[in-house]
């Protein structure tokens, strides 16, 4: 009798069919019609390398395979009457096991069946299945799941019904315990991956959460985390700490590929994601029918690989890897499951768009049970485009306002479930200490002359806009005290020396506080600035303050919290006197932002201050408003002529009746359409959490009418010439497109690069030539960046880059922000210069392309008639 070591040697050597499955008496006819019996012997082989305890077969017999079948099926019956199982540890695993080279692709035969539940077994049980004593040699291709593969759900969340669909998912969901299914989420990511509409992107999302909300709510919150490619906020520390080798050692295990075949694939193909689709095709069989992922369990065993540490994680995390590869039914879950372990999903849904799905759903559907009322999808097809705007609108901004103060999915999702969309939500989840909220932005202005005529008749503080770090200090009654950065990040064991400063900078009366401020390198003796690379060589973690070489001043500017109470709704002028009677100042470690208090009449003061703020190496200066005016609105525009207009058109008051009285007399209904024409915008001192308005402008050195930067993305490069043969030159860089999650090529740059910079990027983005194995590139163009050209190298992207460029123009090369100022051209930039890497950005905040169109428009408010026609030279032509 072969042993299974024997047998596994046999199937490894034979053939896969590439037949589709077809049924055992499909398979005797044809034999019998043939009187094909060539694979009785290695069948016979086969199975007496399968028969332990008891069987009877010698090894010698000549059967046909109908005889086999038969034969097996008896011995089966006689182990099930006699109650014994065949040991788990002794079978080879279901990717181990191949057929015959001509076999087809469904031999009935006895069926291995799931283990007991209890998931702790790493290797699958092979046993007896009461109801069909059969072993299932099936197509792995054939196990998708049925009732969620065909699930409309990018229909309009007005037509879409719920109910029409739940009874026949919670009946296939019934054999899991009534756990949604996997499959769910993958209908959703690949339907959302299918299009570029947004739109399309919002009602998918909106209808995956409906049937989630009325289906099955347990499995909603896990359902968002995997939509959002994060398991928990980012103050958490939650990495899943897996390399490449472990996702490319369970390919392998699972879906029997070598090294070669699978370096194939990547190479053919260059995503991870797609690789594993590729490779579950190539897995033609499989022992037993994979244990239908649920929502839920692919959730833990992420929060399991991410939390499992010490000796043997590694071999508990790959385990984990190949158990959810094995369950993953079909080559649509291999592949976001493995795009979800490579962390980078790529489905171009956004944290915004996830929010706005949310407020949506929960203003269609509640959970069984649920008391908050929804509205009608009918009574909201009957509103015109404008109301039905409107209506999404007010809930999308108390969704938004909660998830800014408390930006925790866990905080929000349950009481969304418990309360829906209204304004308790808010109270539910506001700022709370210790728990980071998303910081208040500014807006970018030209030069000073643009900021003076944005702030007209308004009074406003100008602050120093330090070299450093932002941070947001939290600090409780028992003298807790949390330090986040404006990525959200736990950042406490960085500064020590600042949590060591908290007790002697509150004041009389502060208990609790939770203040922002910017953390700047100095010297401790002379007070002297130093600049932001000189922060970042400060160590991370485990910072002992007798250790610490590189002194810190925080510079404090706000205070959002006092005492148990938020302060988001004071003035930006309460605040700060609040923050500066309050606390106590430490010369060269804790102190103010500098500031002057002025007005759009003080232009050679603001003048004199912004230059004095470059002379001690800060990067400009910061403008806010300094109190509330809630009828002086503004226009978003560029020009001095619109933002008069719209100043004008402010401060023009509404009698009672509706009619507003002003310079043009209008009705009430011209103004208010005029006002959705024009996106008007309040300038509000208040401070507003994640949002970037015009109430907070920052004026930098950088910024004048000749000399703009950006933020972009390295996405590729080409192999230089002449001297720079050896480094990438051009380099490839792209802006983000904020509502499909795209990266959008937008210009060459060859400018700005020292011979080290040129030396240390070709070692960074190595395919290989260097370190031998490559490093942050790819073998292929990735999907969601949107280049028509062909680079010799693609960069993972990972950085941002700060560019100068002399001014914007259009171009039929680029596609960056292409429909948001013209239909088939997209933007791109000319003479474009490397000033620096941004150490202090993530690619989630490199600029986009609504903020280029922005610059754009600004440009040509500015441009001479004419000169437009100059667009149609490439800046890349133009500097090569």
């Amino acid at each position: 009798m072969a042993s299974p070591a024997k047998k596994r040697k046999l199937n490894s050597s034979s053939k896969q069919s590439a037949l589709p499955t077809r049924g055992l008496e499909y398979f005797f006819a044809k034999q019998q019609k043939n009187g094909q019996s060539g694979l009785a012997a290695t069948a016979a082989e086969t199975a007496d390398g399968d028969i332990e305890n008891g069987q009877t077969g010698t090894g010698n017999e000549k059967l046909t395979d109908e005889e086999l079948a038969r034969k097996l099926q008896a011995e089966w019956d006689n182990e099930a009457r006699n109650g014994q199982v065949i040991d788990q540890h002794q079978q080879p695993t279901a990717t181990e096991v191949q057929p015959p080279s001509d076999a087809v692709e469904s031999v009935e035969a006895p069926e291995a069946v799931q283990p007991p539940s209890d998931n702790k077994s790493e290797t699958p049980a092979l046993q007896l299945d009461q109801g069909k004593k059969t072993l299932s040699l099936s197509s792995a291709a054939a196990t998708e799941d049925v009732a969620a593969a065909s699930l409309p759900l990018d229909e309009s969340p007005l037509t879409f019904e719920p109910s029409n669909h739940i009874p026949a998912l919670q009946e296939s969901w019934s054999t899991d315990g009534g756990d949604a299914s996997y499959a769910l989420l993958t209908r959703c990511f690949v339907l959302v991956n299918g299009t570029s509409s947004r739109i399309k992107i919002v009602d998918t999302l909106v209808n995956c959460i409906r049937l989630l909300i009325e289906g099955d709510p347990g499995s909603l919150l896990p359902a968002v985390w995997l939509a959002t490619n994060a398991i928990s906020p980012p103050y958490v520390s939650m990495e899943l700490g897996l390399g490449g080798s472990a996702i490319s050692k369970a390919l392998k295990n699972v879906c029997g590929l070598d090294n070669r075949s699978l370096k194939s694939i990547y190479d053919r193909l260059g995503d991870p994601g797609d690789v594993a689709f590729e490779a579950k095709k190539k897995q033609s069989f499989t022992l037993r029918k994979p244990k239908p992922l649920t929502i839920k369990s692919v959730y833990q065993s992420l929060v399991k690989i991410a939390t499992t540490q010490g000796t043997g994680s590694g071999e508990i995390k790959q385990r984990i890897v190949d158990r959810l590869l094995q369950d993953a039914r079909g080559g649509e879950e291999s592949r976001y499951i493995v795009r979800t372990l490579c962390q980078h999903l790529r489905i171009g849904a956004v944290k915004t768009t996830m929010l706005i799905a949310l407020s949506r759903a929960f203003q269609l559907s509640r959970p069984a049970g649920g008391e908050f009322p929804t509205r009608g999808p009918k009574d909201l097809a009957k509103l015109r485009k404008e109301e039905l705007a409107e209506v999404w609108a007010r809930g999308e901004e108390i969704v938004k306002a909660c998830f800014a103060r408390r930006p925790n999915y866990n905080d929000l999702v349950p009481v969304l479930l418990e309360i829906g969309v209204c304004e308790e939500l808010v109270i539910r989840c506001n700022l709370t200490l210790h728990i980071p909220l998303r910081p208040m932005l500014g807006s970018i202005t030209r030069d000073l002359s643009e900021m003076l005529t944005k702030l007209q008749g308004r009074d406003f503080a100008c602050e120093y806009k330090y070299d450093g770090q932002r941070a947001q200090v939290h600090c409780d009654a028992k003298g807790k005290v949390s330090i986040f950065s404006r990525h959200l990040e736990l950042m406490t064991e960085k500064y020590p020396d600042l949590v060591a400063l908290v007790p002697k900078i509150r004041g009389e009366g502060v208990e609790s506080f939770v203040m922002e401020g910017e953390v700047v390198a100095v010297d401790r003796e002379t007070g002297e600035l130093k600049n932001f690379q000189t922060l970042t060589n400060r160590a991370r973690k485990d910072v002992e303050i007798g250790s610490i070489t590189i002194d810190v001043c925080l510079f404090a500017f706000d205070l959002m919290y006092l005492n148990g109470q938020p302060l988001l709704d004071r003035s930006f002028r309460e605040r700060r006197e609040l923050l500066k009677s309050l606390f106590v100042e430490i010369p060269h470690h804790f102190t103010w932002v500098k500031s002057i208090d002025a007005t759009s009449q003080d232009s050679e003061t603001v003048l004199e201050f912004f230059k004095s703020a470059i002379d001690i190496k800060c990067e400009g200066i910061m403008v806010k408003i300094l109190d509330n005016l809630p009828d002086l609105d503004y226009t978003a525009g560029g020009d001095a002529e619109t933002a008069q207009a719209a100043e004008s058109r402010a401060v023009t008051k509404k009698p009672a009746n509706g009619k507003a009285k002003g310079k043009n007399n209008g009705t009430a209904d011209k103004d208010t359409s005029e006002k959705k024409k024009s996106r008007r915008k309040p300038l509000l001192a208040t401070y507003e959490p994640d949002k970037r308005l015009d109430s907070w402008l920052k004026v930098k050195k950088d910024y004048n009418s000749s000399f703009e930067t950006l933020d972009l993305i390295p996405i590729a490069g080409w192999h230089g010439q002449g001297r720079k043969a050896k480094w990438w030159s051009p380099i490839l860089l792209a802006v983000r497109n904020e509502d499909t999650g795209s990266l959008e090529a937008v210009c060459k740059c060859m400018s700005g690069f020292t011979d080290p910079f040129y030396k240390a990027n070709r070692g960074f983005y190595d395919d290989g030539e260097i370190g031998g194995e490559p490093k942050n590139v790819l073998a292929k163009k990735p999907g969601y960046v949107e280049y028509a050209g062909h680079p010799d190298v693609w960069f993972e992207p990972q950085e941002v880059w700060e560019m100068a460029f002399a001014d914007i123009t259009l171009s039929p090369t680029y596609t960056a922000a292409i429909g948001l100022v013209s239909e088939d051209r997209g933007l791109s930039l000319r003479f474009p210069r490397f000033l620096r890497k941004r150490e202090d950005k993530g690619i989630e905040e490199a600029s986009t392309s609504e903020f280029l169109a922005g610059l754009w428009r600004k440009q040509e408010a500015k441009t001479p008639a004419g000169k437009a026609d100059a667009d149609v030279l490439d800046a890349d032509e133009e500097e090569f």
